[in-house]
């Protein structure tokens, strides 16, 4: 089939778009990924500042009080995670000591069994240390940055929410007349489905984080607690994120024991109440707020990893369902309405 020149017009200027847009958003990396958590964060806390407002709270103090509400739960959240690390410190020694008697198990029987001389596994052991500590580096350095921007984002969210009526009436000059009404549905629409969204998925997550823990002590984990929210708050980074948090449980566990049915406990656990949470906990609680098709969601985490990282893989997500929410309002749209809805 072949395409007339208009389509091929359309074909060439859309991917000339997306091209340059990708390219923007990469190199702007450090302004954009600040503000769009900000403008989230904004748009989820909007319900509460209109109710705050017709409740005779002036507009400075209901911005106030809903950062206020942010940040208390944002570090409650880190205290609770941080009283379960010093708890689960105490007991690092030990595990350390199990990692080295467990490595020198492990040398002992490469030497007999694959005759692996002693000197070539410490040449990769040392070669294996040198990368996990430029891992590290990596990984102190990327969280000072996402640090950085945690001061910046509540500035932004503030900004957002003051200024709100000024961003509405620059949406509405730069739309054509004949998509205002459109526009005013779109943006309530984005705003009802948030709000309900996150609101659910908090519940979903301490659900979850539950659900891991009580599994996990029902097994004689130590630190179930820790390992059960931490595991359930890594599903925030979606498929990758449950696999990469269960890593640390189930070494955890299998130094401690030497029982290999342990580990397979825990694995099996996660995987049961991630089971659950995909099939019957989210549905449930959540619904179907967003109504993206599985296809757009993994694009927009692969192409939101490969730009801007872990936060990609958050904001991606959010982005292609407000994209999906357009494409159900405009006619010419229809056709990215059909990739991006479930």
């Amino acid at each position: 089939m072949r395409l007339n020149s208009n389509s091929k017009n359309l074909l060439l200027v859309s991917l000339q778009i997306i091209f340059f847009s990708v390219l923007i958003l990469y190199w702007g990396k450090s302004l954009f990924v600040p503000i769009l958590f900000g403008l989230l964060i904004a748009i989820i806390m909007y319900p509460i500042a209109v109710w705050l407002e017709a409740h005779k709270f002036s507009k400075t103090l209901a911005i106030a009080v809903c950062l206020a509400v942010v940040g208390i739960l944002f570090f409650a959240l880190v205290r609770i995670l941080f009283w379960q690390i010093e708890i689960f410190s105490k007991d690092a020694i030990a595990i350390i000591k199990s990692l080295e008697y467990a490595m020198n198990d492990l040398q002992d029987w490469l030497f007999n069994k694959l005759n692996i001389s002693y000197q070539l596994q410490n040449n990769w052991s040392e070669k294996f240390i040198s990368n996990i500590g430029a891992f590290f580096q990596s990984t102190v350095e990327a969280t000072v940055s996402t640090l950085f921007l945690l001061f910046l984002t509540p500035v932004y969210t503030a900004l957002f929410m003051y200024h709100r009526k000024v961003f509405v009436q620059f949406l509405q000059s730069i739309t054509p007349a004949n998509f205002q009404n459109e526009l005013n549905i779109i943006l309530k629409e984005v705003i009802h489905t948030y709000f309900n969204y996150i609101k659910g998925m908090i519940l979903v997550y301490l659900i979850v984080g539950t659900l891991n823990s009580i599994g996990l002590l029902i097994l004689g984990v130590k630190h179930a607690i820790l390992f059960g929210m931490i595991c359930a708050i890594m599903t925030i980074i979606p498929y990758i994120g449950i696999f990469i948090s269960a890593l640390l449980p189930i070494s955890v566990v299998w130094l401690e024991t030497g029982n290999v049915w342990y580990p397979i406990g825990v694995v099996g656990i996660f995987s049961f109440v991630q089971y659950l949470e995909a099939n019957l906990i989210f549905p449930k609680v959540v619904g179907f707020q967003l109504n993206v098709s599985t296809m757009a969601m993994l694009v927009a985490i692969i192409l939101g990893g490969m730009v801007w990282g872990v936060a990609g893989m958050v904001l991606f997500i959010p982005m292609v369902a407000i994209l999906k929410i357009i494409s159900t309002h405009i006619v010419s749209w229809k056709p990215f309405n059909l990739l991006l809805s479930r």
